[in-house]
């Protein structure tokens, strides 16, 4: 049995303790947390809507399908519809624009 536990331990039970050493710790590790997850999740998500909000008729866009194409027309809805090429038109969301690309992006692909 001394092989898992030292004897000291065993003799004693568990070793004495602050009240407060668990409640430091959760705080601790909220903080590391807050600033690693929550934090930076929060700015993408600000950032995106900053983008969202911007969209306007002609601008150039990606989606998160990875189509390509050029804005013709947002909606108050909160769909847009895209301009693939000539003949080709689809309606998605807005939400699903991951990008604004620099104009004449379409041309030189």
């Amino acid at each position: 049995m001394s092989f898992f536990i030292s004897d000291a331990v065993a003799a004693t039970g568990a070793p004495a303790q602050s009240p407060y050493s668990l409640v430091i710790m959760l705080a601790v590790f909220g903080l590391i947390f807050y600033f690693m997850i929550l934090r930076p999740q929060q700015k993408r998500a600000k950032d995106h809507k900053k983008l969202m909000d911007s969209i306007s008729k002609g601008d150039e866009v990606l989606t998160t399908g990875g189509l390509v194409g050029r804005v013709t027309k947002v909606s108050e809805t909160g769909y847009i519809s895209i301009a693939l090429n000539d003949t080709n038109e689809v309606v998605i969301k807005r939400d699903f624009v991951a990008a604004v690309l620099p104009k004449g992006t379409i041309k030189a692909l």
